[in-house]
């Protein structure tokens, strides 16, 4: 996988691909539309965010790349690749349990706490591209 050299994208099965975890310097690109939302990007090489219509969605320390972003009712689903691990943190439902999968293999259920919020760590230093499935 690429860097997202646009800072984000549309891509043709419907799912948006981000962040540029290669960038020295913070970029930003706001009003994104995509499937009626509004998206905000801010990236570089120690931070990836996301935000939809002025909501939190995803963040990572240090910067990803992500590609091919899903968001269902029931599931969010991505590929993920940097250049050390990451912390990242996805927005969902609050005090709900999800089932966390990492390349297709479960790595056990987690709970998100009072903001909705779920923390991963992700192994990426020399990993490649990493997929994250993430389901209620």
């Amino acid at each position: 996988m690429a860097v997202v050299e646009e800072l984000i994208r549309k891509e043709a099965d419907g799912t948006v691909s981000f962040g540029n975890h290669m960038l020295k310097d913070k970029a930003k690109l706001e009003d994104f539309e995509h499937c009626g939302d509004l998206y905000k990007v801010k990236t570089y090489k120690t931070m990836t965010r996301l935000e939809r219509n002025g909501m939190f969605v995803y963040e990572s320390v240090p910067g990803t790349s992500v590609s091919h972003f899903k968001e269902t009712a029931d599931e969010i689903s991505f590929k993920v690749e940097g250049d050390e691990d990451a912390q990242i943190t996805v927005g969902l439902k609050e005090d709900t349990e999800y089932e966390v999968f990492v390349n297709g293999q479960s790595i056990g259920k987690m709970k998100t706490n009072l903001s909705g919020k779920l923390n991963i760590s992700a192994l990426l230093a020399q990993a490649g591209e990493v997929s994250v499935t993430i389901t209620k």
